[in-house]
């Protein structure tokens, strides 16, 4: 990547210290390292500040790269592939030999036969695919799952009147949901969970992890091309686009990874959210507000993603003033775009409702599974908040901590405390969810807000009800 001679001049008059950890030659800001990782998006507001709205910006390596903070560049880019491509082959650092195999990113920018790394034709194909794949989930028997485990999880902590809801649950059931989705619940354990989180941070483990992962899903393909089930992965194998048990096993990663780190981060950022934005808990408390609303507005404000690599440039071209190079990496920046005054002029205003965010990208590579992640995300809280409907947060908002990375922002624990309660009773044989997921090749009965009505002598069970428990638990607080 070559900077503009605008650029240099600038540069020229806000000389960094000496070895400043912030910046790298010609003083372009570092996307990686404590400096930049403590608090991302004031980095990107000062980028914007300097820049406008597409910054020239180092990778792990001090590798070059352009960082997309404009809502509309996002949409220009995601929307371009005849001039910002998926395809990672396009990279001009990696053609030049200036990636190793054993460089950070390597595991989210080797070239792999999925849907993320094509264009046209080709994506077409891997992407129908998956498309077809999750169309077959029943989300009935994704929320009756959900709320099973969320109890399951639950029922582990509930006795101590006190618990990390980072550590003890959302890290935990977007993992559990999808092992059983994918058809694998007993290759879920903290060695996963830690590994999905681990390869996409751009640390020194990342290669081992992404391995792990790998290996576990090979494992996976190879019994269910044997044993298939009533799961994505048998659905993947049997689909007439004939894909290898390659593409099935590096479809699969890409599902499992994508949908867990993002669930798991929208699932804490939400609670949160709903523990300490008064705004959030009065809106909630007067009606105003579902709990699919309250997903919605994290969506805006802290989503799961903060950025995704990447885009290749396909030829020179311009973007915003700047001049892109072919070969040159693009990072979207997804957290950016949603702050971009073109669509928030007040980011202090709710957004709820509005789901022309960037939490999930756009254009053809828009995220497949999110109504899945959305359907973890509001049943899990659902569960959670109907059992302990007197959380509150243990510590001051204040001594919350975040871990940032290239991609995600995530809270590191989320303290909260609550009356002691007893685990739920074993549920009778008859009444358990069925042990793999529910294909929805029989029609779905639409939702209906009131359960229905109970035998005579009998109060029928609305879905009122987790309402009242969550007003009360808001007025506590």
């Amino acid at each position: 990547m070559t900077l503009p001679p605008e650029h240099s001049r600038a540069d020229s008059m806000v000389v960094p210290p000496p070895q400043c950890p912030a910046h790298g030659p010609g003083g372009v800001t570092r996307l990686y390292g404590p400096d930049a990782e403590a608090d991302p998006m004031a980095l990107y507001e000062r980028l914007r500040e300097k820049h406008g709205q597409v910054a020239p910006v180092l990778l792990h390596g001090d590798v070059p790269a352009w960082l997309v903070l404009g809502y509309r560049e996002n949409l220009d880019v995601a929307r371009t592939p005849s001039r910002f491509s998926r395809d990672s082959r396009l990279w001009r650092e990696a053609r030049e030999g200036r990636i190793a195999p054993d460089h950070p990113l390597t595991p989210i920018t080797t070239w792999q036969p999925i849907c993320v790394f094509a264009d046209g034709q080709q994506h077409e194909r891997w992407r129908g695919a998956v498309n077809d794949g999750i169309a077959r989930f029943d989300k009935r028997g994704i929320r009756r799952h959900v709320t099973r485990f969320a109890n399951q999880l639950v029922d582990r902590f509930c006795q101590e009147g006190r618990a990390d809801l980072v550590h003890q649950f959302a890290e935990h059931l977007p993992m559990m949901a999808m092992t059983q989705l994918l058809g694998m619940p007993e290759a879920y354990d903290t060695r996963l969970v830690n590994a999905a989180r681990d390869m996409i941070k751009g640390t020194e483990t990342a290669v081992a992890s992404n391995e792990f992962v790998q290996e576990t899903l090979r494992k996976l393909v190879a019994r269910k091309r044997v044993e298939p089930g009533s799961d994505f992965t048998s659905w993947l194998l049997e689909h007439p686009s004939g894909l290898t048990d390659d593409e099935v096993q590096q479809h699969l990663r890409l599902v499992l990874i994508a949908a867990y780190e993002t669930t798991a981060n929208l699932i804490a950022n939400t609670l949160k959210m709903v523990f300490t934005d008064v705004r959030f808990r009065a809106s909630l408390a007067g009606g105003h507000m579902t709990l699919p609303d309250a997903v919605e507005q994290v969506l805006w404000d802290e989503p799961p993603f903060i950025t995704i690599l990447g885009r290749w440039a396909t030829q020179d071209t311009e973007l915003a003033g700047q001049q892109i190079k072919e070969g040159d990496a693009l990072v979207l920046g997804l957290a950016a775009a949603n702050m971009d005054t073109v669509v928030r002029p007040d980011p202090d205003l709710p957004i709820h409702g509005n789901r022309s965010h960037l939490a999930f990208s756009g254009g053809a590579h828009e995220c497949p599974g999110q109504d899945v992640g959305r359907a973890i995300a509001d049943t899990g809280i659902d569960a959670l908040l109907l059992r302990l409907p007197d959380l509150t947060l243990a510590v001051e908002e204040s001594e919350l901590v975040y871990a940032s990375a290239l991609m995600s922002r995530h809270l590191t624990a989320l303290p909260v405390k609550f009356a002691a309660q007893p685990p739920l009773p074993p549920e009778p044989a008859e009444d358990r969810a069925p042990e793999g997921p529910v294909s929805s090749l029989q029609p779905e009965r639409p939702e209906q807000p009131v359960a229905t009505p109970a035998p005579s002598g009998q109060a029928a069970p609305s879905r009122t009800s987790w309402w009242r428990s969550l007003r009360r638990w808001l007025r506590r607080g």
